[in-house]
């Protein structure tokens, strides 16, 4: 199992910048794919953006350009840097992290708010 802990939410005006962190820690020599989901009130959760072992990213629409993820491996943590925020970007992100031991596993971390003020 994959304990996630994130960090780095707030309040920013519209066009300012966060940058969120998630520290993973157990079996994260297993750990593949580490990425943030976000959701919004009455709305379905959707991905952000993610980053393989391999460094490769994936990015939702709305965020190419303005978001982007990275990871650090020797501290086993993951930064989403967050600029040009809109007040769209508003919502709970939650971490995740996925690791193989036979069959696919996904943990999550206990999600941070985001709020952007316009």
């Amino acid at each position: 199992q994959v304990q996630l802990v994130e960090s780095g939410g707030g309040l920013v005006q519209a066009g300012g910048s966060l940058r969120l962190s998630c520290a993973a820690s157990g079996t994260i020599f297993r750990i593949t794919t580490m990425g943030w989901y976000r959701q919004a009130p009455g709305k379905q959760r959707e991905l952000v953006a993610e980053i393989t072992s391999g460094s490769s990213t994936n990015y939702a629409d709305s965020v190419k350009g303005r978001f982007t993820i990275s990871r650090d491996n020797a501290k086993n943590t993951a930064y989403l840097q967050m600029n040009s925020l809109k007040s769209e970007d508003t919502a709970v992100y939650y971490c995740y992290a996925s690791w193989s031991l036979g069959m696919v596993h996904t943990d999550w971390g206990q999600g941070t708010q985001v709020t952007v003020s316009s």
